[in-house]
Formats: structure tokens, sequence, C-alpha cells
């Protein structure tokens, strides 16, 4: 019989990347000021337009499980709340569905090994009129370090020229999603990408480093040159103040939306999405923080250490 290389219950939970993240997450307090604080502006600018709110939904895909037409559902209630829409896999007619509702919609799309599939599916989304497209790239391996297969397409890492071929290919904002080192967002600045998603899609790796552990750093090399947003874990107004707070510009929340979309469909999503940009509101109003650009991040501590993160 083969050795078992199944890790045990122990090492699996000591490892779980989202336990880790959301322990991050709590660790991080906030200080308050008083002096000077206004009622705070929540708009998002981005790539040319113009949002109520940095709480977008995630790059969800296959919602048909959780409530019948749930994709375009999640994007209804997206389009509610004035709020960004992502969305990953699916059928093109799903995905024309999706942006019929009016959400403004980025389209990500898996590493494919054919490349002509990655390009049949960027000319789809212009042509059906997504906002901005994009590309997972963090999904190429199996947990055995073997290439992965997604419904059947097999998917490969990808070279920086591959990466360049696919921002030259279409005039969108092409973002890469999966970013979680400084090295991987330098290398995608230099390509030419024009939004980076600092996520490990949602537990890739065990023992991954949490997202807003790293986000300083890369907000540093970044420096403000392209968008950054968050994924993982997030999963209330506090959650994305802190994310703002550390150099996001905006936030992906996945999970967070799923009760709210199998129980009231849109008006759930649009109800939960403005629900945590009213608690991001107040905890702005406490610090503050006049708009979204504006969040000091000398305002977030580490529980515990008696140290500002940016310390």
């Amino acid at each position: 019989m083969a050795a078992d290389n199944t890790p045990d219950a122990a090492s699996v939970k000591a490892g779980d990347s989202n336990r880790i993240t959301r322990e991050y997450f709590d660790s991080l307090l906030v200080e308050m000021r008083h002096i000077g604080a206004v009622v705070p502006s929540t708009k998002l600018d981005l790539y040319g337009e113009t949002f109520d709110t940095p709480v977008m939904t995630a790059a969800l895909s296959h919602l048909d499980g959780t409530r019948k037409g749930g994709m375009a559902e999640m994007a209804r209630g997206a389009k509610g709340a004035n709020a960004v829409h992502w969305v990953g896999m699916g059928s093109e007619e799903e995905l024309e569905a999706v942006v019929a509702t009016g959400a403004r919609t980025i389209k990500i799309v898996k590493p494919h090994a054919d490349n002509d599939i990655v390009f049949r599916k960027l000319e789809h989304a212009k042509k059906c009129g997504a906002f901005a497209v994009g590309m997972d790239l963090d999904h190429a391996f199996d947990s055995n370090g073997r290439y992965d297969n997604v419904l059947g397409h097999p998917v490969r890492p990808k070279t920086f020229e591959e990466l360049k071929s696919f921002i030259s290919y279409t005039d969108l904002p092409f973002i890469v999603k999966g970013v979680l080192s400084e090295r991987d967002a330098l290398l995608c600045l230099e390509a030419g990408v024009r939004g980076i998603v600092v996520s490990h899609h949602h537990g890739i790796m065990d023992y991954a480093v949490p997202p807003l552990m790293v986000l300083p750093g890369i907000a540093k090399v970044i420096a403000g040159r392209m968008p950054i947003f968050v994924d993982c874990g997030v999963e209330s107004g506090m959650d994305a103040f802190k994310a703002l707070a550390l150099g996001a510009t905006a936030v992906c929340v996945g999970r967070a939306l799923m009760g709210p979309l199998r129980e009231s469909g849109a008006d759930g999503v649009t109800s939960a999405i403005l629900d945590m940009t009213a608690r991001l509101s107040g905890a702005m109003a406490r610090t503050a923080s006049s708009d979204i650009a504006h969040i000091d991040p000398a305002c977030i501590w580490r529980k515990g250490s008696g140290k500002r993160v940016y310390e």
C-alpha cells in the first residue's frame, strides 16, 4: 500500500491560511482620532468611473447552487450599491447576462495552457461590455505541485512575455489576481498591468502570508502607480477600513455576500454592501479620514506589540 501523504487534522488546522488570515485581521487595532474629523466620502474613482464604495464583490463562479441565476443576481446586487462587480469562471452566455444587468463588471480569466482560449475570452469580455479584464495567475498548480486542470481545460503558469501579450491584446485595463509578494507586484508593474489583487485564493496554499501582512510592502513598492485590491477574508466594514489604511485601493468580498444572496437575492447583496460601506464610513469618521485616499496607516496598531504596523 502506498504511503498516505495526507496531512493530519492538526497540521491542516495549524496551516489553514484562511484561519491565519482571520487572526491577522483581528490582530490589527485602530487608533481613534476626533479633532478635525468630517463626514467622510467613500467614493471610489477607478479607471475613469466613480463608484459609491470601495467594497466590491469578489470574482466568484457557479452561484446557481446558492441561488438560481446567482451570478446575475450578484451583479444586480452590486449595481444596486453602485459597486464594482467581479466575475470568475462561467460560460459566455452567463457573462453576457451578468453584464446586461448594468453592473460594471471585471472578468477574470484562468491561465489556460492554450493561450488561444485566453485571447478568445478576453475578446468576448470586451465585446459584451466588461469594465476590465484580468487573470488569476495563482491557479496553475494543484496542491501536489502538478499542473492543474479547470473544468477540462489544462492551466499553466505564465511567463513575463506571455503576460505582456495578454495586456497588449486588449485595450481594457488588465488586472492580475493572486499577487502575494513585492517581487510579483513589481513584475506586474513592469509588464504594464493596470491593477493587482493581493490574494492567496482563499487558502490555495497552507501557511500563506495574510494579504494584509504583505500589503504595506507591496503598497510601498507600487507607490500609487496602479490600483491595489485586496481579496480573502474581508467580512466587514472594519476589515475594509484596515485594508484601505494599509494600502488597498478597494476590497473584494465573497463569502460574506453568499448568505445575503441565498436569502434575498440581489436585494440582499445590495443591503450587505451598503451595510459594510456604512460601517467603513463610521470607522473613517472616528479616525478623521476624509475619504478613502486619506486614511492614515499610522492609525493601525498590532495587538500585543505596542507598535504601529508601519513602525
